[in-house]
């Protein structure tokens, strides 16, 4: 795989066109990665989900080799219908269009971050592969006092011109002073057996307010992880919401620091698998400093042969009095194949504190599905009734009314 590796950068370089000094920048990277390889279950934050084994045994030969020269033409039936939005639409990893025409010009900044730095302590060698073989470092700033007036959907697509390969990404979002930003992510991959790769990193100044949606509904066969860091200043306001269901494999990562007093972080999902799919959801939450808040709520439904992990951390620093931080986990598990892990984390060096976690996980209710035939449903109807039920409880927690029944209607979840 090193020579692979070497060979593929080397045509990265030569396409891309870099600069001596990226190149330098990026070969670093790509060091430290081939010296750490793919994370494994000797790794704690690994050990439910290998993704070196799931790679290995999924993809055949996959090629670190993207040339993010070709254009993609645009599939325009991918798009979120009744919702008007601003686009960012990447194809194979490509950007292929950026449009805030909903927007007014002057309050947002678009541009190549020249800085590749990490802007937090991190060991984890899926970063240091993204920065090694990204195509480029977009950064967007909202500017003060500015809230965007529609949602921004992030288009992630694929198409037939890839087949074993990975794709990496990274943008940077910069939110302003008493700034707002409405964001979903919207994974539409046609094609199968790719490693997708994607790294955000938001910085949340004071009184500014983040409404993040993951979207990964249809079904493929890609492979995917995201890592978001979010750095958040006083009272400011992060949300984020996870729907996991469409691929493969896929695992989000959340590391979220509350730098600044009377900040909080929400993070809510669940997910949704049927056959042979293997998710996760791995959330570190800091409390930094005095009065912050965080709530964590993640469900789960697993179908046959179908696992499922969620590793919740809250750290609490001695300097973080009257923090207040939640956390818990369900699943509901439809066959005796699927499986569920929890690893709720409480790691507390402050005294006046109000922290908690949960976790549970079992089969459906069969006295409540019993009942439910009582009233005139067939079985089917009656178990699909208890799980939605079960689902809706996290999609009510989306504070954003337009975005929540626009997620509904996607997942086809009824009150």
């Amino acid at each position: 795989m090193n020579e692979q590796l070497q060979s593929d950068f080397d045509k990265i370089v030569k396409v891309s066109k870099i600069s001596k000094e990226e190149t330098k920048i990026k070969k670093e990277f790509l060091n430290k990665f081939i010296k750490s390889g793919f994370p494994n279950r000797k790794q704690e934050d690994w050990k439910f989900l290998d993704i070196s084994q799931i790679i290995k045994k999924n993809i055949n030969g996959l090629s670190f080799f993207n040339d993010y020269s070709q254009s993609n033409e645009i599939d325009t039936s991918i798009f979120v219908n009744n919702l008007e939005h601003n686009k960012i639409i990447f194809i194979n990893g490509r950007i292929e269009k950026i449009d805030f025409d909903h927007e007014d010009q002057n309050k947002i900044e678009i541009s190549d971050d020249t800085k590749k730095d990490i802007p937090f302590d991190y060991e984890n060698s899926l970063i240091d592969l993204n920065s090694a073989l990204n195509n480029k470092v977009l950064k967007i700033s909202i500017k003060k006092n500015y809230s965007l007036k529609k949602p921004l959907i992030i288009y992630h697509s694929t198409n037939d011109k890839i087949n074993s390969t990975n794709i990496n990404l990274r943008l940077d979002f910069e939110l302003g002073k008493n700034s707002c930003l409405k964001l979903i992510d919207y994974f539409t991959n046609n094609t199968a057996k790719n490693f997708i790769n994607i790294f955000y990193n938001f910085n949340l100044e004071k009184d500014s307010i983040l409404k993040n949606y993951k979207i990964d509904k249809f079904r493929n066969n890609n492979l995917k992880y995201f890592f978001n860091n979010i750095e958040q200043e006083n009272n400011s306001v992060s949300e984020t919401f996870i729907l996991s269901a469409g691929s493969d494999y896929f695992k989000n990562e959340i590391n979220c620091n509350l730098n600044g007093e009377y900040s909080s972080a929400f993070i809510n999902g669940f997910f949704s698998l049927k056959e042979n799919q293997q998710h996760e959801i791995r959330t570190t939450i800091k409390h930094l400093v005095e009065n912050t808040k965080s709530y964590q709520l993640i469900k789960s439904v697993l179908g046959k042969n179908s696992k499922s992990a969620y590793q919740g951390r809250i750290f609490v620093n001695s300097k973080a009095q009257k923090t207040d931080g939640y956390q818990l986990s369900k699943a509901i598990l439809l066959d005796e194949t699927s499986e569920f892990n929890a690893k709720p984390e409480l790691e507390i060096y402050a005294d006046d504190v109000k922290c908690s976690h949960g976790s549970a996980s079992g089969s459906l209710d069969e006295n409540s599905i019993f009942y439910l035939m009582s009233r005139g449903l067939n079985y089917q109807q009656s178990k699909e009734l208890l799980i939605n039920g079960f689902l809706l409880d996290v999609v009510e927690k989306i504070t954003d009314s337009e975005i929540r029944n626009l997620i509904k209607d996607i997942i086809g979840l009824k009150e």
